[in-house]
């Protein structure tokens, strides 16, 4: 048996990525699952974001492991397309247990340059987004008394870092709203975490832009140059794979993390050990 058999979890941004581990990893546990994503483009941000069959793989891949699937095209800027993936998930499964809040994007400017755009979608997509998608599953989990929720936000809210306030401040908020919800709905049996993890392997990370302004020394840096950089830190000091975000978060939703509530859950590889 699976920790997590006869469970239903919604999970966001699930087209890949971070939001596909968690999907594969569930659905491992024994949970179906109902993945959302934009699986288009936002103006702002500067690299290629997920597809229609990127979505499409991840429901294969929910499959793949036993597991029936659901997989939305949904925006987290717009309350009613979250409204509708919870409606969908509760007409196809009868039920939501578990959200996973994962969708997100990134863009880098200097905050004195940085455009009204670039800053409102980022919070838009960052912070409303989580907003839309507690506001949607929410009622459901207090009619059934029971729920587990999980939000990504990143050990950069708790740090800063140049040419990103807008990132940092959206995970930031992300966490004082994670802990708000989890002293509204305690009573009713749901828990509301957040997981920071440190820099994490995956499209966010890893295009050229992001290359580009990790390493600004070099004219036209790689894969290959930014994998150096990332493995010459300390021990554990690498990228994260999105599977060890994804067993954190499997843990908070399960029995075994029944205890955790209103915790923000830091994976940095020691970048938090300097951190009040």
């Amino acid at each position: 048996m699976g920790t997590l058999d006869g469970r239903v979890a919604v999970i966001t941004g699930g087209a890949r990525g971070q939001g596909r581990a968690h999907a594969e990893t569930l659905a491992a546990a024994g949970a179906d699952i109902v993945v959302c994503d934009i699986a288009g483009p936002i103006a702002s941000v500067p690299y290629p974001l997920s597809s229609e069959s990127d979505l499409a793989e991840t429901a294969k891949l929910v499959a793949a492991a036993g597991r029936r699937c659901l997989a939305v095209k949904a925006d987290v800027r717009s309350q009613a397309d979250m409204n509708a993936v919870a409606e969908r998930a509760i007409g196809e499964f009868g039920r939501i247990d578990i959200l996973i809040a994962n969708a997100g994007i990134s863009s880098n400017s200097p905050i004195a340059e940085m455009d009204e755009k670039t800053w409102q979608d980022m919070i838009d997509v960052n912070l409303t987004g989580v907003f839309h998608s507690f506001r949607a599953v929410v009622p459901h989990m207090i009619e059934r008394r029971w729920g587990r929720i999980v939000a990504t936000s990143s050990i950069v809210g708790r740090m800063g870092v140049k040419a990103g306030g807008h990132y940092a401040a959206a995970k930031w908020a992300v966490i004082g709203l994670v802990k708000s919800l989890s002293l509204e709905v305690v009573e009713h049996g749901i828990t509301v975490n957040a997981v920071l993890p440190s820099g994490v392997d995956t499209d966010m990370i890893q295009n050229p832009v992001m290359w580009r302004v990790l390493l600004p020394d070099i004219e036209n840096p790689t894969r290959e140059d930014a994998m150096k950089m990332f493995n010459s830190g300390p021990p554990n000091g690498d990228l994260i794979q999105p599977a060890e975000v994804a067993q954190a978060a499997l843990m908070l939703v399960s029995e075994h993390g029944r205890h955790f509530n209103g915790e923000a859950v830091s994976i940095s590889g020691g970048m938090s050990a300097s951190l009040i």
